[in-house]
């Protein structure tokens, strides 16, 4: 018998117990780690067609333009939660724009995780997304749905295009 060093052994149990709860439904809980509590999640979260489908309207929003994870949810339907698309969109990688989902009042939520706080506004910024004093951007100007603009090379509208000033200088 061929003995595995215990960095092998270790790295085999841990794809059979990941094997095992994918194949898992019942809930799970995890921390969240802005308040280091106990959050139930759903065992599908962590299964990669759950994922995978969250990752591909993730992928669909032009540079400049933003989602909400309520926004995500509601087009996934039953299964998926803002929460668990937060889930999902913390273990994304730098490949997909997670940056680019924001919460329901048009800030970051990337302010307790390990990353420096202001990164997901900078790589916002730096696609031309405008934050105001409290970091929130205006969602009725940077708020993508694919069901409206299917064009990823749509010009970003500006304030005034969205609704006319009723004031005049």
């Amino acid at each position: 018998m061929v003995e595995r060093a215990p960095d092998d052994r270790q790295k085999a149990m841990a794809n059979v117990t990941k094997q095992h709860e994918q194949t898992q439904s019942t809930p799970t809980d995890k921390r969240d780690s802005s308040n280091n509590k106990s959050v139930h999640v759903p065992a599908e979260v962590d299964t990669p067609g759950y994922r995978e489908r969250v990752y591909e309207i993730v992928r669909r929003i032009p540079p400049g333009r933003v989602m909400t994870y309520g926004q995500i949810a509601e087009i996934l339907g039953e299964g998926y939660t803002p929460r668990t698309v937060g889930f999902v969109m913390h273990a994304a990688n730098e490949d997909d724009p997670w940056h680019r989902v924001i919460n329901a009042q048009g800030g970051c939520s990337t302010g307790r995780i390990v990353l420096p706080a202001d990164k997901q506004q900078r790589m916002l910024e730096a696609e031309g997304v405008r934050f105001d004093a409290r970091a929130r951007c205006d969602l009725n100007i940077y708020r993508w749905s694919p069901d409206t603009d299917e064009d990823a090379g749509l010009e970003q509208k500006t304030p005034d295009e969205v609704q006319p000033s009723l004031f005049t200088d």
